[in-house]
């Protein structure tokens, strides 16, 4: 099997990728990274020194970043269900969102994550506070975006989904959206109803009290 993928089931960067892989059915081998396979770990941290996953091999090829993973695949194991338009423009708009998604929603609620695992004396009330407007922020601009769409970048469902599935669950879990933002509830509920993502996210579910916040009893 030429596809390796170093992940964790858990994190929303592994699940973004995943989502991919499943939505064309694309055969790999999984490289579970956790504490209780050591080795598997040594061997991604040999091959990859910075250690944030997913990492994908592909025969002697290493691709890092969730997006470039993805567009690796798209390029190279192309299937039924295409995550990036052909047509640049679409392309350009797919990409857009899928860093939107990264950037403004990933990243503020890993802020708020990773300042929970922190000891109390070294945690960042400010940098938590900030993280949570900015989730406001995004919610509000993505409600608005969102009206009239059934998928982020258009009609169909693309690489801005991929990243925006994980990216929303969690940031949900993190920073409750407002039940007035009822565009971008309907959105998330699109995406756990889509098959790829419901298969991540019940793969995951085994991990749900490594959660520093506390996983709520929903999904």
């Amino acid at each position: 099997m030429n596809l390796k993928l170093y992940a964790h089931p858990f994190s929303s960067y592994c699940q973004k990728v995943l989502i991919a892989l499943y939505e064309n059915d694309i055969p790999f081998e999984w490289r579970m990274l956790s504490s209780e396979q050591p080795e598997i770990y040594a061997e991604f941290a040999a091959m990859w020194p910075i250690q944030r996953f997913p990492l994908l091999t592909d025969g002697k090829q290493q691709i890092i970043e969730s997006s470039i993973i993805i567009e690796h695949l798209e390029l190279h194991y192309p299937g039924p269900v295409s995550l990036l338009p052909a047509n640049a423009r679409d392309a350009l708009e797919v990409r857009k969102l899928d860093r939107f998604f990264d950037c403004y929603v990933s990243t503020a609620q890993g802020k708020i994550v990773f300042d929970a695992l922190r000891p109390e004396h070294e945690r960042d009330a400010r940098g938590v506070r900030d993280a949570r407007e900015m989730l406001d922020t995004a919610y509000a601009w993505l409600d608005k975006h969102l009206e009239g769409r059934e998928w982020a970048a258009g009609a169909g469902f693309s690489m801005a989904d991929c990243s925006a599935a994980p990216a929303l669950f969690y940031a949900d879990w993190t920073h409750r959206i407002d039940p007035s933002f009822a565009h971008l509830i309907a959105y998330r509920k699109r995406l756990l109803a889509r098959p790829s993502f419901a298969r991540a996210v019940d793969e995951a579910r085994p991990y749900r009290p490594l959660f520093p916040l506390g996983a709520p009893d929903r999904d």
